[in-house]
């Protein structure tokens, strides 16, 4: 570890390899291209200056998914929710009117630009008061909406140490390191903090550990959290990741702002690579990394340093990619495919054994449309259940829309509609597909 002298109790070995990064795979959902061509139609028109847009990334993906950066229908919305223990990143949209205009686009300048605001934020110390400034992204994308072929390319920047960073101490998983109180500490340290920050993710903390205790804290508090340390740092960081000996790319930033802000009293940093995995609704972070790093020697000038992050091809080449909706931009057929992804994710992610296809094929009978009824039919539906058939004689009156949520007043009028017509009318409107 380091000390405040900068010494470190563990010299780099020679032979010990510079730390590598695994990137972000772009995951834009087709909802996010639906939500682009009605802005495009309605709003944007020929209008091409830059938008922004929010994505997120994950930490608790299995073993073998990449990590990704997935940008959905609410992309262009910057008040939307990020869905739980999701982390937000915030982008520049670029989209080009024509496809010359795509292709022609001077992406080393556009890369450059929001490198030079990244290493803004950091000098300014903004950085460290908003951690997420060091998260940013591109798109430039090209939408042909008459056969609606999607043009994108896709760049999160990463500024670039000349010389790379040495590995000290080789990742290891938590669970080598950390005991299993220490582990709890950890995942209850953290949990509060979210919860005290109001936000569902932190990229980035502060982490102080001992026997039996574990303490995180904010990027902002570095000079009063680490007093009492003896030198000894250790960050962590909400990491993408599920490779058991490479971090994921939001580390890179960090580390820069690391080295411009601390570099000149610390020559070492422990990085806790916080992974928050949830399976058979049993939650694990034994399966995060922690290792040590060697800051350069070399201190950072005042120039923004090299920046890399264009995303490579399918074929793995430096190229956009092209994504052909043209049989699912239909409004329920888009409907159906993000229920569907909706199904995937939580099979994916909770339960693993859960057969959709039984659910999808299922035939569900309801005897009674009312209170009950309603609610049974809309939960079926968010599980994948297709087909419902109802069963009541009743008509709706006027006490029922407050508690059977298929009804509204206007079908009380004139009698009432018969309740079974009535919900399955509204099913199909809320969910065409059903």
């Amino acid at each position: 570890m380091a000390t405040a002298s900068g010494e470190v109790h563990h010299p780099v070995d020679p032979g010990i390899s510079k730390l590598q990064f695994a990137p972000f795979s772009s995951a834009l959902d087709a909802g996010f291209w639906h939500e682009l061509t009605q802005k495009k139609l309605n709003e944007y028109r020929l209008d091409e200056t830059p938008k922004v847009i929010k994505g997120y990334y994950y930490n608790g993906d299995p073993l073998g998914l990449p990590a990704r950066l997935t940008l959905e229908f609410s992309a262009f919305d910057m008040h939307a929710s990020i869905p739980a223990r999701c982390c937000p990143a915030f982008g520049t949209l670029y989209n080009t009117n024509t496809f010359e205009t795509f292709k022609s686009c001077d992406k080393k300048s556009l890369l450059a630009k929001e490198a030079e605001e990244i290493w803004e934020s950091i000098k300014s110390g903004a950085a460290l008061e908003n951690p997420m400034l060091l998260n940013r992204f591109l798109l430039l994308t090209f939408a042909d909406l008459k056969k609606y072929h999607f043009y994108y390319w896709f760049c999160y920047p990463a500024l670039c140490f000349p010389d790379g960073i040495h590995i000290i101490q080789k990742p290891v998983c938590l669970g080598e390191r950390f005991s299993l109180n220490q582990i709890q500490a950890l995942q209850k340290a953290y949990d509060e903090l979210c919860q005290k920050e109001g936000v569902t993710a932190l990229p980035y903390f502060l982490v102080k550990y001992h026997d039996n205790s574990v303490m995180i804290s904010l990027l902002k508090m570095w000079d009063g959290f680490f007093q009492d340390q003896g030198g000894k740092v250790t960050v962590g960081v909400y990491d993408p990741c599920n490779l058991s000996h490479y971090p994921g790319w939001p580390l890179r930033n960090f580390l820069i702002l690391a080295a411009h802000n601390w570099g000149n009293i610390l020559q070492a940093v422990e990085v806790l690579c916080f992974r928050d995995r949830t399976m058979q609704g049993v939650r694990d972070i034994t399966h995060s990394i922690i290792f040590e790093i060697k800051l350069p020697e070399r201190p950072l000038g005042p120039d923004c340093p090299k920046a890399v992050g264009w995303e490579k091809n399918q074929k793995g080449g430096m190229g956009p990619r092209m994504v052909n909706l043209s049989e699912c931009m239909d409004p329920k057929r888009l409907a159906e495919s993000s229920v569907d992804l909706n199904l995937k994710l939580m099979c994916w992610r909770l339960v693993p054994t859960l057969d959709l296809e039984n659910i999808v094929s299922a035939k569900c009978l309801l005897l009674g449309a009312g209170t009950l009824g309603c609610s049974v039919a809309r939960t079926l539906m968010g599980w994948g259940v297709r087909k419902i058939t109802f069963v009541d004689n009743a008509k709706i009156s006027y006490s029922n829309p407050v508690r059977q949520p298929l009804y509204e007043f206007e079908d009380c009028l004139s009698g009432g509609k018969p309740k079974a017509l009535a919900a399955a009318d509204r099913l199909q409107k809320i969910f065409p597909g059903v």
